[in-house]
């Protein structure tokens, strides 16, 4: 008699956990499906950045094969979403040079966007006797000739979206920003304005690609 007693007991205990899965998991499906649809509704789009202006306090190839910079520019960034937010990670910038890095990690701190809402940044991005291959710096040197010297500045980092209370996971950011940069009296290009001692601005405007 107490066998029997015994195994309805069992039997009804595994009921019970069965039905306490089954619930946890349709609770589990439905908030997926809800944050499905609410993003689905929302339709996040990426944030845009784009490089205002340059100022360039130092570029120059001192070897072939070493160069030396100093660059401050302008970063607009803009989260075009009007129900998301935007949290940024630490952002590391820096400075290519045909596909070669010349500069060092420049680190933005970790701030937070808002709806529809605009950050400006201004990192000085700098590298001194950066070790770079051979034909870079004499490249670099028949740019600087020519006038004009196409550097990409880079942004890494990783943000997340919210939405109300919600907050997503960690996305990586990418973002590629090509700036033509014309050196003082270079022919047919928009003179720089003299701000300091070897110090020139340049007005740019020049868009950047994201990938998140």
């Amino acid at each position: 008699m107490s066998e029997k007693v015994c195994s309805h007991h069992k039997s009804k205990k595994k009921k019970a956990v069965r039905t306490c899965l089954a619930v946890v998991a349709v609770v589990v499906f439905l908030a997926l499906l809800t944050i499905l649809i609410v993003w689905a509704v929302l339709q996040p789009k990426k944030p845009r950045f784009s490089v205002q202006d340059a100022t360039v306090f130092v570029l120059n190839v001192s070897a072939p094969n070493v160069i030396s910079t100093t660059i401050q520019i302008t970063v607009l960034s803009r989260n075009p979403n009007s129900r998301i937010g935007v949290y940024y990670g630490k952002l590391f910038v820096y400075a290519n040079y045909n596909n070669q890095q010349i500069s060092y990690y420049t680190v933005i701190p970790p701030t937070y966007q808002g709806h529809k809402d605009l950050n400006i940044w201004s990192p000085f991005i700098y590298g001194t006797n950066v070790p770079v291959a051979p034909y870079n710096g004499l490249r670099l040197a028949q740019d600087q000739s020519a006038g004009a010297v196409r550097i990409n500045f880079k942004i890494d980092g990783r943000v997340k979206w919210k939405v109300a209370t919600f907050v997503s996971g960690r996305y990586h950011l990418h973002v590629t920003c090509p700036v033509t940069i014309p050196l003082p009296g270079s022919p047919g290009k928009p003179a720089g304005v003299v701000v300091g001692n070897n110090a020139v601005k340049y007005q740019l405007s020049q868009t950047c690609t994201v990938s998140v």
